[in-house]
């Protein structure tokens, strides 16, 4: 079987934006690549600032009529997105898998990972779709006795939601579940890698009878991204940005904003230490450590990146950490049902990881397992020993299955 082909519901795949409830072609388009092959999986609308712009006028107009429906109208709406979603579940984790390989962790397949992801992302949308119900205002005692002070909770209104590829169906649902469900509508840009996802929910939102201009989706590539996000950023009819992604376009996206001075959340990237005292539990250390940094092969803001070990119990967990990743560790592409680490989602990715070892060695670090990378996106889980804080793996986030260990 070509492992790129794709065998999900033809109405899910969707390769066109999707805005103001009409899928829309853009002048060209862009591929979607298997990360483990290279091989492209699809051709999708590369949109640029004039669908953007398009989706941004879609979605104010959609605004007031949305916010004006009952709490009770959003809630059966965002419901019935959910239920959906659960429904076609298995065909909508066959696109995460294709596109990322799947959300992989050290012991789960990547189909049933993805799979969970699905019902993980559907679980947002449940979750809103009740408290839209419970959007409460309150009464405040006032300081004078002639007043009254009430405080009321309205919709911001339009609402941009910009979205990394790692989790490419929960991200979105997790931010747009909550816009809807107070009123706003949203414009989402999915990641570049991994639009297909996007889409899909989109389809979805059609038939769950979500509004015209409520839910719009505009895929770009990598090239016409800036100027996408800048105009996301800046538009006056935006009032809000949610961006989940790296700290360097956060800062960027922030720069955008502070012009008109919009409300803005951020969630960026980190260096999460792992720290492991000589009291601790070698074998619950050593499984913290795999589930902490083996999941979707290091590719989460979740996962740890620098581990400090102290010197009384580091030789003991380095020995049972290089055994458990020779046990629990298959490199290998996400449809195949023994894998547990994939590819990297690009060449870039893995060229990162990769040049972070090279430095990390060059310094002086012992590779203790792993080390190479195996052609195109493909990393193996590394081990190194002997690092010290001036190596690049100690200074950024890797984001990649790489162990560096400090005594």
């Amino acid at each position: 079987m070509n492992r790129t082909s794709l065998d999900v519901s033809a109405q899910l795949l969707r390769k066109e934006a999707f805005i103001e409830g009409r899928w829309v072609s853009a002048a060209s388009t862009f591929p979607v690549l298997d990360p483990a092959t290279g091989e492209e999986i699809a051709k999708v609308s590369d949109c640029g600032t004039k669908e953007a712009q398009d989706a941004v006028n879609a979605a104010y107009k959609a605004f007031h009529p949305w916010k004006s429906h009952t709490a009770k109208e959003r809630s059966i709406l965002l419901r019935k997105w959910f239920d959906l979603i659960n429904q076609h579940k298995e065909d909508l984790a066959k696109l995460i898998t294709a596109e990322s390989v799947g959300i992989l962790t050290h012991y789960i397949p990547p189909m049933k990972e993805s799979v969970g992801e699905m019902t993980y992302s559907a679980s947002f949308l449940e979750w809103f779709s009740e408290e839209a119900r419970r959007v409460y205002g309150d009464i405040v005692a006032p300081p004078a006795k002639d007043r009254k002070i009430l405080l009321l909770k309205q919709p911001v209104g339009v609402a941009s939601i910009i979205t990394p590829w790692n989790f490419p169906s929960a991200m979105i649902t997790r931010k747009v579940g909550a816009a809807l469900a107070v009123g706003c509508t949203v414009v989402v840009k999915p990641a570049e890698d991994t639009p297909l996802s996007a889409l899909a929910l989109a389809e979805l939102s059609v038939q769950a009878g979500i509004p015209p201009g409520v839910f719009n989706v505009v895929p770009c590539s990598r090239e016409k991204t800036p100027a996408v996000g800048e105009l996301l950023c800046t538009d006056p009819l935006v009032a809000k940005i949610s961006f989940t992604g790296s700290t360097a376009t956060g800062k960027i996206l922030l720069r955008h904003a502070a012009g008109t001075v919009k409300r803005v959340s951020m969630e960026l990237g980190g260096h999460a230490p792992f720290i492991v005292f000589d009291s601790a539990d070698v074998d619950k250390a050593v499984a913290g450590a795999m589930a902490s940094k083996f999941r979707n092969s290091g590719q989460t803001c979740v996962c740890s990146n620098r581990f400090l070990v102290q010197s009384g119990i580091h030789d003991a967990f380095m020995e049972k950490l290089a055994k458990a990743m020779d046990a629990q560790l298959k490199v290998g592409h996400g449809s195949e049902p023994t894998t547990t680490q994939g590819p990297l989602i690009n060449t870039r990715a893995a060229e990162k990881v990769e040049n972070q070892i090279a430095d990390a060695v060059a310094q002086g670090a012992v590779i203790v397992r792993g080390g190479k990378r195996l052609g195109g996106s493909f990393m193996q889980p590394t081990l190194l020993s002997s690092v010290n804080t001036d190596m690049l793996c100690m200074q950024e986030e890797t984001f990649g299955p790489l162990i560096p260990v400090v005594k």
